[in-house]
């Protein structure tokens, strides 16, 4: 059984950082490209960042480019995302999904995590 599992958010000051974890377990994790997705209050998801298996393409949505980080441990089965900068339009919960970028497989989500940002 595939099962994602966020941690990490909070509630943050504009400005400032989190960083988010996702562990992952019932599937090969290192074979699989991976990405962060969110849903705001009263929206739908939107693709945040994605990347490939090894780690070493990535791709950001343009509102969080040089703010966030993706990265993965494939020893680990883990996928991260460091977010600094935050701003109050980043208040979300965040996800992670199988999948790379805007073909991310939405099935494979988990409860998610909430970030909140405010002051």
């Amino acid at each position: 059984e595939v099962q994602l599992v966020e941690s990490g958010g909070g509630l943050v000051q504009p400005g400032g950082s989190l960083r988010l974890s996702c562990a992952a377990s019932g599937f090969s994790f290192s074979s699989y490209s991976m990405s962060w997705v969110r849903q705001a209050p009263g929206k739908g998801l939107e693709w945040v960042s994605c990347l490939n298996s090894g780690g070493i393409t990535t791709y950001y949505k343009d509102s969080v480019k040089g703010r966030f980080t993706i990265s993965r441990d494939n020893a680990k089965n883990t996928l991260y995302l460091q977010m600094n900068s935050l701003k109050p339009e980043d208040t979300a919960v965040y996800y992670c999904v199988r999948g790379f970028c805007a073909g991310y497989d939405v099935s494979s989500r988990g409860q998610g995590t909430q970030v909140t940002v405010s002051s």
